[in-house]
């Protein structure tokens, strides 16, 4: 993550947005958890399928100018700072709704939802996580101790995600059909 992603905190965007002043609004989530729960008017671009070029041109074809402002969100920020790395050469009024989409919504900003019984990306990894650790116990334990490797990977996984704040088990569910 580099220094120049600008960020807005959600109280403020909130607020520019009630005066009228947002136009362009991008949620990089997956299209399950976009789905589940949404900013209202926010269009779903995942990160896993953004083309910075082709955003670039299909928002200045909708009107965008140099100088216009073009705000990014995901659930809690991550996802949006490593979209900003991406797009802000191309679109320079870049900003990072600071807290993402949970932050908007505790804001009172209206959320709009489609789908029901919709699990989290985090919710995912919290239980395909939980799920292998266990499983390596179990089998550690009944079977050959060399399964204890499996949790012991797991956690290894866990320790890099939390320090990197970049998980690799959350990427690899983002691209499952349930995700899509």
């Amino acid at each position: 993550m580099t220094d120049s992603v600008c960020l807005i905190d959600a109280q403020h965007f909130a607020a520019v947005r009630q005066q009228g002043r947002v136009r362009f609004l991008v949620d990089v989530r997956s299209p399950a958890e976009f789905r589940a729960q949404h900013v209202a008017g926010a269009r779903n671009v995942p990160l896993d399928r953004l083309d910075p070029a082709q955003l670039a041109t299909q928002l200045k074809g909708e009107g965008l100018q140099r100088g216009d402002e073009l705000y990014l969100l995901c659930q809690k920020g991550q996802r949006a700072r490593q979209a900003a790395e991406r797009l802000q050469h191309l679109l320079p009024g870049v900003q990072v709704i600071d807290g993402g989409t949970e932050a908007c919504l505790a804001c009172g900003l209206p959320g709009a939802s489609a789908a029901s019984g919709v699990i989290s990306l985090q919710r995912q990894v919290q239980i395909g996580a939980g799920s292998l650790v266990l499983l390596g116990v179990t089998l550690g334990t009944w079977l050959h101790p060399g399964w204890y490797g499996l949790s012991a990977f797991v956690g290894a996984g866990l320790t890099f995600a939390g320090l990197s704040d970049t998980c690799g088990m959350a990427l690899l569910l983002a691209r499952m059909p349930w995700n899509r």
